[in-house]
C-alpha cells in the first residue's frame, strides 16, 4: 500500500503544480535590452521603473523586469535579444541604436520601444518621426543643441569652435554631427568633427583639437561615452575644457560642465509608453524631450582651474562644490 500511496501523492503534487501553472495569471514581463552599464542608460532604466511604480506596477508583484546588457560588445547583441525574446515579454525596451536596429530587424510580433535614441529617422528605425510603425515606437533622447551651445557661450563667451568625436559605426553619431552643424551655424560658431573608427584611435585623433577648438562636447554616442576617461586625459594635456552630455563626470570634478536631457525623464517617458501598452493595448506615438527636460551642471573646481566666472543668469543649472 505504501508505494501506491506515495505514487498517488506524487501524481497529486504534479497535477496541482501544472494546474497552478495554467490557472494562475502570468505577470507581464518588461524586457529591457541595454547596450551596457553607463550612467545615462542606468538612469533611463531607473526612470522606467519609477514611472511604472507611480502607476501602480510593483516589481515582482504585478510586473516582472527582465534586464540584460552586452557591456558594449555589439557581437553579443543577437544573443541578448534572442534570450529576452524567448521569455515572451509583453513589451521589449531597447536602449541605444545598435540594440534597437537588431531588434527591429528580428522581432515582428512584440511591442518594442526604442529608447535613448537621438534620431530614429537617421538610425533607420522609423519612417515618420512622429508616428509609431508596425510594432515599433520611440522614446528619444534628442538633445536641444541650441540650448547646449547657449549654455556653453555663457560659460565660455569667447568660444568660437567646438570639437566633437563621432563613431563611424554609429548612426546616432551622424545625426549628432548633423544637428551640431546646424546649431553651431545658428550661434556663430564652427564645429570640428573628428571621426573615430575604434576607441583605441581616440588619443591620436584628439591631437587635431590642439590649439584648434575652444571646448570639446561629448554627446550620447554609445562607442564614445565609455571612452570619456581617455577623452578627459587627452583634453587635460591640451588644456581644453569639456562639456559632457550627462553630469556624472562633473560631479566628480573631472570635466568643466554638462548640459543635456535628464535621462530619468527619458526613462519616465518610456515607462509612460509601457503603461499605455499594458492598460490600453495601444502603441503610443514617439516622444521627444522638451526644453524643460534639459539640465546643466558646473564643476566649480574646473571653473576655477580655467579661470571662468560663473554667470548669474543660469536656469536649471546646479553648481558642484570643490
Amino acid at each position: 500500500m505504501r508505494p501506491i500511496i506515495l505514487s498517488l501523492l506524487t501524481i497529486a503534487f504534479i497535477s496541482f503544480y501544472f494546474y497552478k501553472d495554467f490557472t494562475e495569471p502570468k505577470l507581464p514581463i518588461i524586457a529591457i535590452a541595454n547596450y551596457g552599464p553607463h550612467s545615462s542608460l542606468d538612469d533611463t532604466i531607473t526612470g522606467i521603473k519609477e514611472e511604472l511604480k507611480s502607476k501602480g506596477y510593483i516589481e515582482n508583484k504585478n510586473i516582472i523586469f527582465d534586464i540584460e546588457d552586452v557591456s558594449f560588445d555589439s557581437a553579443l547583441i543577437p544573443q541578448m535579444i534572442t534570450k529576452l525574446y524567448a521569455k515572451k515579454p509583453t513589451v521589449m525596451i531597447t536602449l541605444t541604436t545598435p540594440v534597437s536596429q537588431f531588434a527591429k530587424n528580428t522581432i515582428k510580433d512584440t511591442p518594442i520601444i526604442f529608447a535613448a535614441i537621438t534620431d530614429p529617422i537617421q538610425a533607420g528605425l522609423l519612417k515618420n518621426p512622429n508616428k509609431s510603425e508596425n510594432n515599433f515606437t520611440c522614446s528619444a533622447d534628442k538633445q536641444d543643441l541650441e540650448l547646449v551651445l547657449q549654455f556653453a557661450k555663457k560659460l565660455l563667451p569667447k568660444a568660437k569652435k567646438v570639437g566633437v568625436l563621432y563613431s563611424t559605426a554609429e548612426a546616432n553619431d551622424f545625426a549628432l554631427i548633423k544637428m551640431l552643424d546646424i546649431a553651431t551655424k545658428n550661434n556663430n560658431m564652427d564645429v570640428v568633427a573628428i571621426a573615430i573608427d575604434q576607441p583605441r584611435d581616440i588619443p591620436m585623433r584628439m591631437q587635431k583639437f590642439k590649439d584648434n577648438v575652444d571646448f570639446i562636447y561629448v554627446g550620447t554616442s554609445g562607442p564614445i561615452q565609455p571612452a570619456l576617461p581617455t577623452i578627459i586625459s587627452e583634453a587635460n594635456k591640451m588644456n581644453i575644457p569639456i562639456i559632457n552630455v550627462n553630469e556624472e563626470a562633473v560631479k566628480n570634478n573631472q570635466v568643466l560642465a554638462s548640459y543635456g536631457v535628464d535621462y530619468i525623464k527619458i526613462g519616465r517617458n518610456t515607462g509612460d509608453m509601457v503603461v499605455s501598452i499594458l492598460n490600453n493595448n495601444q502603441l503610443p506615438d514617439p516622444i521627444y524631450p522638451l526644453p524643460q527636460d534639459h539640465r546643466g551642471y558646473i564643476s566649480l573646481k574646473k571653473a576655477k582651474y580655467f579661470h571662468i566666472n560663473i554667470p548669474t543668469s543660469l536656469e536649471n543649472v546646479s553648481l558642484v562644490e570643490e
